[in-house]
């Protein structure tokens, strides 16, 4: 008998409790155990979650998305970036785009005729999850430069990975639709969706701030923080914009207008995150197919071993631009491993927009590979990378238990 929607929500409210709790007992990341539960209960398991259900939820996904972007925005402080320098921005920078170009290539290199299929699996690699190696630098009460620096890249790199899907997305599709594509095409058309969903955010913010900037109970805000989110995504996907950066700029625009605003909207929207987030994580877990293994498996392979190499290699070389200190140099890249936040979101944008149809059996292949290369190797980073962190702050000599 097929549940109505209301009950598979209830589901995963219920599954993301009981995840929380044991994650916490043995000491993995919370996100790591949403998205182990949605494996589980997903369409390679229980298939509790099929993939019709996980189609009608969507607007979940979506919202979560605003949230995520609004988030990461808000961290976005002129002076937080007075206050770390040039060398956080160029490690940011490099690791960023060095995993976006080792991982393009190498997945070229594998498939020559699928360039779309490269540059959007560089894109989304380009990203780094903060809450696995955040925890671990608490865990072991870390302090130091090293640990400064990695709560500093963290914190910023979404930025750069959400301007670089962009820009990648646009070309991959153009490829897609075999449209003819100029150089100067090639640059304008990324730009202008930028630009546009920059604009968008920043307006958004402008007229929040102004209506909002007195307001002092949480109610009054969760509606307006919530109408204003709405607003954001509905008009960047009416208008086909990139709903991330607008709701990422969004978040910009309130943090550098209104400080004390911004702290009583991230309040509210912490109210909310706890829920919408586990939903997200858990209907994206319910997307891996594990009958795809042996497909995707030693593409995935490839896929983890060219991200690490571009964010280690790119994060040191900023590390060595910006004058960083030695241990910065030497252990900041492995720090950088973790790779579940907002990769995962780019996926589920992947998914949106190159699954719906637009792109053919090229766009349905395009989507279920990458969504399943990087919840496969999800499971690697989300180990591993903890584990390569303490080592650095180890050997670094920062961690203090």
């Amino acid at each position: 008998m097929e549940l109505n929607t209301l009950l598979y929500l209830a589901i995963a409210s219920l599954v993301a409790f009981f995840s929380k709790r044991l994650t916490n007992k043995i000491g993995l990341p919370i996100v790591t155990g949403y998205v182990l539960s949605g494996v589980i209960l997903g369409i390679s398991v229980l298939k509790i979650f099929h993939a019709d259900i996980l189609d009608r939820l969507d607007i979940v996904n979506d919202f979560a998305l605003g949230v995520i972007g609004f988030t990461i925005g808000s961290e976005l402080r002129k002076a937080v970036f007075k206050q770390l320098g040039k060398s956080i921005i160029l490690i940011a920078l490099f690791e960023s785009v060095f995993a976006f170009i080792v991982v393009s290539v190498a997945i070229y290199i594998m498939d020559p005729g699928k360039i779309y299929q490269a540059l959007i699996l560089g894109a989304v690699a380009s990203a780094t999850a903060p809450a696995a190696t955040v925890y671990v630098i608490q865990q072991y009460k870390a302090k130091g430069p090293l640990s400064s620096t990695i709560l500093a890249v963290v914190g910023i790199d979404d930025a750069f990975a959400l301007i670089i899907f962009v820009f990648a997305s646009i070309v991959a599709k153009n490829i897609m639709l075999a449209t003819h594509m100029s150089i100067v095409s090639v640059i304008a058309v990324p730009v202008k969706e930028i630009l546009f969903s920059v604009i968008l955010g920043l307006v958004l913010s402008i007229i929040y701030v102004m209506i909002f900037r007195k307001v002092r109970f949480p109610d009054d805000l969760l509606l307006g923080i919530a109408g204003f989110l709405l607003c954001a995504l509905g008009l960047a996907h009416q208008f086909h914009l990139s709903a991330l950066l607008a709701a990422m700029t969004f978040g910009v625009g309130v943090t550098n207008t209104d400080a004390m605003l911004t702290n009583r909207s991230s309040k509210v929207t912490e109210t909310l995150s706890p829920l919408f987030f586990a939903y997200f994580f858990i209907f994206a877990g319910a997307h891996l197919n594990i009958g795809l293994f042996p497909k995707i498996g030693f593409m995935g392979l490839i896929y983890f071993l060219a991200r690490a190499a571009g964010k280690i290699s790119g994060a040191s070389l900023g590390a060595v631009l910006g004058r960083a200190q030695k241990t910065v140099r030497r252990y900041i890249g492995f720090s950088l491993i973790p790779q579940v936040g907002v990769a995962v979101a780019l996926a589920i944008v992947v998914k949106k927009e190159f699954g719906s149809g637009e792109f053919g059996d090229a766009g349905l292949n395009l989507s279920v590979l990458v969504i399943n290369i990087l919840l496969f190797t999800t499971i690697i980073t989300e180990v591993l990378g903890p584990i390569l962190t303490k080592w650095a702050l180890t050997k670094s000599g920062e961690r203090q238990v």
